[in-house]
Parts: structure tokens; C-alpha cells; sequence
């Protein structure tokens, strides 16, 4: 049968989504009035995602500021997952979101409403924010808290439907420490609830608990708890160096109560050339340990009451290694034009998964794969 079976697309678009992160209003500065125009792809593991994203940014110069984007991902499908499951699948998921911010004196008050909708997931996400800028701009306090309702439905059942929420609540603290260098404390807590698994995705079963030479079978369906609650704090250091360029170094530190506990650590570096060119180079690290009801291969189909086999619940460890390049077209601006951007940003990541194998093959061995993530965007401020 041809369909799609199961990874989802969200891990992959949040690859991308993650690279192009860009933070909220800092207190008592608006953004500035912007357009960007970007193509992206990912392409590792049996999946490709591409598709162009158009943001546009607009205020008053004075108390308002709005922005809206829109983003498509194009999806084809063969991941592990699937080819061991199912068969390669074709989907598209589209997202509009908007955004509004307000200032007064030191204070930024951000509202921001996103809709993702793609063949067996929709999604709604709402997130209010309020930044303070304090002890002459050297401070700024932030805390935030967003909502996320999902819809979960099944491209082989159309009678199913699964409803979840995430609960996201965030504070941060900017400081600048001295002249050339700044500090920024994170703490997020997030809770979900609902169904937080894949309608399509089984575990790995051995026929014959007492005979491993007898084969496995894929006929026991994932089970997961209907709750979960996770923690996680970072730091963010920016150094600015004498020759205008700037050294970061970030680490953060995650946990849930499924027993999954994650390290990131990344370090960046950009140097600009010239007066039109801006050059940077980055790397991450991130590794994490399995959830408490994960294994690769489970002895019987009733084991234990949560069972999974998402590689994206076992343990394991990717290192990615980015460049970027932006190039100011406009120098000095052009009509209403303040200034324009080309900028591209390539990533490469190396994924090993240790307690994860390809079912076609040895259950004895590991898993991993390679990725590219690149984006090709402009970018016009007026």
C-alpha cells in the first residue's frame, strides 16, 4: 500500500526552524521594518524537505510593530521508519503566523498566533511575551508563555482523531556584563498532554522471547504516557572582539519525566570583511539518553504498559558543523530602501544513534546518517 507511515515531518522542519531562529524584541527597541524571501532544504536520512517562506515586518516608528510569515515544506519521505514500516510518501505542511509588539518607556509587550496545517496534523499556537529593560538598558527581564492544540488524524483511518496541548512557560535575563560582553540566562518549563505518539508507527517484537533466531515482528502498536513535563535551562555568552567580530558560546540543559536528559554546547564565530561582507562559522554539539519506556527491540507485545521505538526516544549523539555568508547589497540604501541583504547559510549534521538499528539488518548495530540544511534568503530593510 502506498502511504505515508510514519516519521513525521516536524523534526525535520524543526532542523530548519532552528537555524533560522530569530529572538524576540528585546525591552525598548521594535524591530526593525523588514521583508526576507528564502528557499530552505533538508535533505538527510531518507527525508527531503524544501520550500520558500516569505516574512514581512512593519511598524510605526514609534509604539507598533506587526509582522506576518508564511512557510511551506515540501516533504518526500523514505526515513527508516518508513521503509521498514510502510512505504515513501509525498505531503506538503504549510504555516502562517503573525506576530504584534508593542512598546512603552522600557517595556515590550509581544503577541503571536501561528497555524500549521498539513494532511494529518493541524496545529495553533498562541504566545504572549513582556520584556523590561532595566538599569539604563544594561538589563532586560523577559517572561513569556505560549500554547500550542494539536489535531492528530490518520491518512488510513478517517474516522481517528487525537487532540494534544503544550504549555511553554518561559524567562530569560539579558545582562550586559561589560563593554564588549553579554549574558543571557534561559529557563523554559513545558507541558504536554494528550496523544503525544504516531498514529503510524509500531515497536519491534521478537516472535519467540526464548529463541532471538526467530525472528521479529512489527505487529505491536507504540504506546505512550498521555502526559509530559520537561525542564531546561541555557546560557549565552556574546564576546565582542577589537576587529569587529564577535565569539558565542551557548550550553543548555534539558530533562523530562520520561527519563530523557539532553547536553547542547555550540560555539560561533563571525567576522565581518570589508564593509559589505559578513562571514560566520559554528558548531554544535547535543546529546541525550533514551526514554525510560524506549528499547530497540521489546521481548514480548504486553512487556510493559508504554512501549516505543522513535529513534527520536533512544539514545544518541549529533554534531553539526555550519557556515554562513551575507553580502549588504544596497550600502547606502536606494529610493525607500534602507539597505538590502543576499545571505546563504549551509549546515552539516552527523547523526549516530547508539541503541537504535535498521530492522532490515543486524539489531546488534547502531544507526546513523548525515543531513544538509541550506538556506538561500534576501533580505530588505525600509
Amino acid at each position: 500500500m502506498e502511504a505515508a507511515v510514519a516519521v513525521t515531518s516536524s523534526r525535520a522542519a524543526l532542523l530548519v526552524l532552528a537555524i533560522l531562529a530569530a529572538g524576540t524584541a528585546g525591552g525598548g527597541v521594535l524591530p526593525e521594518d523588514r521583508a526576507d524571501a528564502m528557499y530552505h532544504s533538508y535533505d538527510g536520512g531518507g527525508v527531503e524537505v524544501t520550500g520558500p517562506s516569505y516574512l514581512v515586518r512593519k511598524g510605526d516608528d514609534k509604539n507598533f510593530s506587526a509582522s506576518v510569515n508564511y512557510y511551506v515544506d515540501s516533504i518526500s519521505s523514505a526515513s527508516i521508519d518508513v521503509v521498514t514500516q510502510g512505504s515513501p510518501y509525498n505531503e506538503e505542511r504549510t504555516q502562517w503566523s503573525g506576530s504584534i509588539d508593542y512598546l512603552h518607556a522600557d517595556t515590550t509587550i509581544s503577541a503571536s498566533y501561528a497555524n500549521s496545517d498539513e494532511s494529518d496534523y493541524k496545529s495553533d499556537t498562541y504566545s504572549l511575551s513582556i520584556s523590561q529593560s532595566m538599569f539604563g538598558d544594561l538589563t532586560t527581564l523577559t517572561i513569556g508563555y505560549s500554547r500550542g492544540r494539536d489535531n492528530i488524524y490518520s491518512n488510513f483511518d478517517p474516522s481517528f482523531r487525537q487532540d494534544a496541548d503544550h504549555h511553554n512557560y518561559h524567562v530569560s535575563l539579558t545582562q550586559v556584563l561589560t563593554k564588549d560582553l553579554l549574558l543571557s540566562i534561559n529557563y523554559d518549563a513545558i507541558t504536554d498532554d494528550g496523544y503525544l505518539q504516531s498514529p503510524y508507527r509500531n515497536v519491534l517484537v521478537l516472535n519467540d522471547p526464548n529463541d532471538p533466531s526467530a525472528g521479529t515482528n512489527f505487529n505491536t502498536p507504540e504506546t505512550y504516557p498521555d502526559t509530559r513535563t520537561s525542564n531546561a535551562v541555557s546560557a549565552n555568552f556574546l564576546y565582542y572582539l577589537p576587529y569587529r567580530a564577535t565569539v558565542g558560546a551557548s550550553y543548555r540543559y534539558y530533562d523530562d519525566d520520561w527519563d530523557i536528559s539532553a547536553h547542547t554546547a555550540s560555539l560561533q564565530y563571525t567576522h565581518p570583511f570589508g564593509e559589505r561582507w559578513i562571514a560566520d562559522l559554528g558548531f554544535r554539539y547535543y546529546r541525550q539518553n533514551e526514554a525510560d519506556f524506549y528499547a530497540n527491540v521489546f521481548q514480548r507485545p504486553d512487556q510493559q504498559n508504554f512501549m516505543a521505538r522513535d529513534k527520536e526516544l533512544s539514545k544518541f549523539t549529533d554534531y553539526t558543523l555550519g557556515f554562513g555568508l551575507s553580502y549588504e547589497v544596497l550600502h547606502k540604501g536606494w529610493g525607500y530602501l534602507d539597505r538590502a541583504t543576499l545571505n546563504l547559510r549551509y549546515s552539516h549534521i552527523w547523526f549516530d544513534y547508539d541503541n537504535f538499528s535498521d530492522a532490515r539488518r543486524s539489531l546488534d548495530n547502531g544507526y546513523s546518517f548525515d543531513a544538509d540544511i541550506l538556506q538561500l534568503f534576501a533580505s530588505v530593510w525600509y
